[in-house]
C-alpha cells in the first residue's frame, strides 16, 4: 500500500507542476498557499465532519489537501525551499490533523459512540506520536524513513472509511478506524526499533 500511495504522490506532484509555477509567477507565496489549505481543512472539519457529514467532508477535506501538493510544487518552481517553509509545512499539518481527528471524535461521542470516539483520539494522538519519533530522531543524527502507515497512508485509510460511511456502509467508518490505530501503533513501534537499531549500531565497538 505505501509503495503503490509513493508512487500517486510522485505522479501527483509532476501533475501540479504547471500550477506550482503559474502561482510562483503570480508573485504568491508558497506559505500563503500552506496556511490557506490548513484554514480549508480545519473549517471543513468544524462544519461537515463534526456533524457527521462525512461523505462531503471527505471530499472537501481531499480538496484542501491537494494544496499541500500545489506548495511542494511552488518551491520546486522557485528552485529552493525554505527552513522556515519546511518548520511550516509540518505544523500545519499537525493542525490538519488534529481539526480532522478531533471534529470526528467530537461527533462519535455526541452520538453515543464512545468507544469509536475514544479510537478515534488515540488515532489523533498515535499519528502525533509517529510524526514525533521521526522528528526527534532526525534531530538526533538518525534515519527514520520506515513505516507501514504514514501521514499520506492515514489519511487515505480514514477517507475512505468516511467515503463507506457516506455510502451507507455502517460498518466502513468503525473498520476503518480500529485498522488505523492497530496501524499507527504498528508504525510507531517499527520506528523505534528502527532507531534503535541504528543507535546500537553506531556505539558498538
Amino acid at each position: 500500500m505505501a509503495k503503490i500511495l509513493s508512487t500517486f504522490k510522485g505522479g501527483a506532484r509532476a501533475a501540479f507542476d504547471p500550477i506550482g509555477r503559474a502561482l510562483v509567477r503570480a508573485g504568491i507565496s508558497p506559505d500563503a498557499v500552506t496556511v490557506a489549505g490548513t484554514a480549508g481543512v480545519v473549517a471543513v472539519s468544524v462544519i461537515f465532519a463534526g456533524r457527521g457529514q462525512l461523505l462531503i467532508a471527505t471530499l472537501a477535506i481531499t480538496a484542501f489537501a491537494l494544496l499541500d501538493v500545489v506548495d511542494g510544487a511552488m518551491a520546486r518552481a522557485r528552485g529552493h525551499s525554505t527552513r522556515f517553509g519546511g518548520v511550516l509545512d509540518s505544523t500545519m499539518d499537525r493542525v490538519a490533523d488534529g481539526a480532522v481527528f478531533g471534529a470526528l471524535a467530537w461527533w462519535l461521542g455526541h452520538t453515543g459512540q464512545g468507544v469509536l470516539a475514544g479510537v478515534t483520539i488515540f488515532c489523533l494522538a498515535g499519528g502525533q506520536v509517529v510524526s514525533y519519533v521521526k522528528a526527534r530522531a532526525e534531530a538526533a543524527g538518525l534515519r527514520c524513513d520506515v513505516g507501514i502507515a504514514e501521514r499520506l497512508e492515514r489519511l487515505v485509510l480514514l477517507g475512505i472509511g468516511g467515503i463507506l460511511h457516506g455510502a451507507g456502509v455502517s460498518w466502513g467508518l468503525g473498520a476503518a478506524l480500529w485498522l488505523l490505530a492497530l496501524l499507527t501503533a504498528v508504525t510507531i513501534t517499527q520506528r523505534l526499533l528502527y532507531v534503535r537499531r541504528q543507535d546500537r549500531a553506531a556505539v558498538a565497538p
